[in-house]
């Protein structure tokens, strides 16, 4: 479990017989070498502190963190514990939009004799379309269309570019929404619980707008919905903050393979067909370059100074490498952002500039097909 590091005591004191006043006002040589000792022990304490509190700290997956209340380090003295709103208020905005959708939808007004029956036709206007239609248990392609979901053409020649974020408000049905909201309850939370609602809102929002653009540049013919890119940015921004505050983590190759592998596997599962892994991978890359320029940390000793002797003050509040991190991060994203809103806007087809980019997305095999 966490642990803040304790303030260094004295030593047990031993009483000594009075001297004369004269004698106290110099050092004897066996008091000097006391007062050395005693400096000494200080000194190593304080080190031990600075190390007991690194290797108190834990982090996602993490053998030592101490469960979930130690998914990451521990706010020191100046940090705050942030009481998470944000990522509870996306959530509920989702469902409701959700519900909104159904309600545009109504499937019942509009029947379709070639996929058969509404489901849940108890629900009335908000039962969902023909499983043949959308097996996930939601509403019509026209409705997502409709309701601001992405398309190529309606943003480069409609001139909607707002479609680049109201895209991610929608969901294709209750199984999108619900794997969905609930990989941001688990993944937000935390989050938010240490970083506050700034930072975490700022990543998932234009991790989600990043995940649009990119699907955009490679996906033309279908309509994309979904929080998946924001939801990708915040696993990008956990990678990246476990590298730029690297000093401060125990069992950091634990974390970091852990972390690791659960990107990969969700980015595995979008080479299946109807997955846009573009939107997925575009939101990565955002939260992963975000992540360096809006969760560096201080540094441990930087933190705790006030119950540190003087001599384990850190020069500064951040090492080198931390900075050197955020100038890259800042410099290549204000470039992706620049590079692929022109492209998008001038309407360059990504595929011609990269043959092979299209298997990111779906992988063809003997069970299916990856055309359109």
């Amino acid at each position: 479990s966490s642990s803040k590091p304790s303030k260094t005591r004295a030593p047990h004191r031993r009483t000594i017989k009075p001297r004369p006043l004269a004698y106290s006002l110099t050092d004897s040589p066996s008091e000097s070498g006391e007062e050395e000792e005693e400096e000494e022990r200080r000194r190593r304490m304080a080190s031990a502190d600075v190390e007991m509190g690194r290797k108190g700290r834990g982090y996602p997956g993490s053998v030592g963190g101490g469960g979930a209340g130690a998914f990451y380090y521990e706010a020191a003295s100046e940090e705050r514990a942030w009481k998470p709103w944000v990522v509870p208020a996306v959530v509920v905005a989702n469902v409701a939009v959700f519900i909104v959708t159904m309600y545009v939808n109504n499937c019942p007004a509009h029947p379709n004799r070639l996929y058969g029956g509404c489901v849940a036709g108890f629900f009335h206007r908000f039962s969902f379309q023909p499983l043949r239609q959308n097996p996930l248990l939601g509403p019509s392609s026209d409705t997502l269309l409709k309701m601001g979901g992405l398309e190529w053409n309606k943003v480069v020649h409609g001139h909607q570019g707002w479609r680049l974020l109201t895209c991610i408000w929608l969901h294709a049905g209750v199984i999108h929404l619900l794997a969905n909201m609930l990989s941001l309850i688990f993944i937000g939370i935390r989050l938010e619980q240490q970083f506050g609602f700034i930072r975490i809102g700022v990543i998932y929002l234009l991790s989600g707008f990043g995940g649009s653009v990119l699907s955009s540049l490679f996906v033309r013919n279908s309509i994309s919905v979904g929080a998946s890119g924001a939801l990708f940015g915040l696993l990008g921004a956990m990678l990246s903050e476990l590298i730029t505050n690297w000093t401060i983590y125990s069992n950091k190759a634990a974390a970091l393979f852990t972390l690791l592998f659960i990107i990969l596997i969700n980015l595995a599962v979008g080479i299946l067909p109807h997955v846009d892994n573009f939107a997925h991978i575009g939101g990565f890359l955002v939260g992963f370059l975000l992540g360096f320029i809006l969760l560096i940390r201080p540094q441990f000793s930087w933190m705790e100074r006030q119950n540190l002797p003087s001599e384990s003050w850190a020069k500064s509040k951040h090492m080198t490498y931390q900075y050197v991190l955020w100038v890259i991060a800042l410099l290549l994203l204000i470039a992706g952002f620049a590079v692929g809103l022109v492209m998008l806007f001038r309407g360059v087809n990504a595929n011609d500039h990269c043959h092979w980019c299209h298997y990111l997305s779906c992988v063809p095999t003997s069970k299916w097909k990856c055309d359109n």
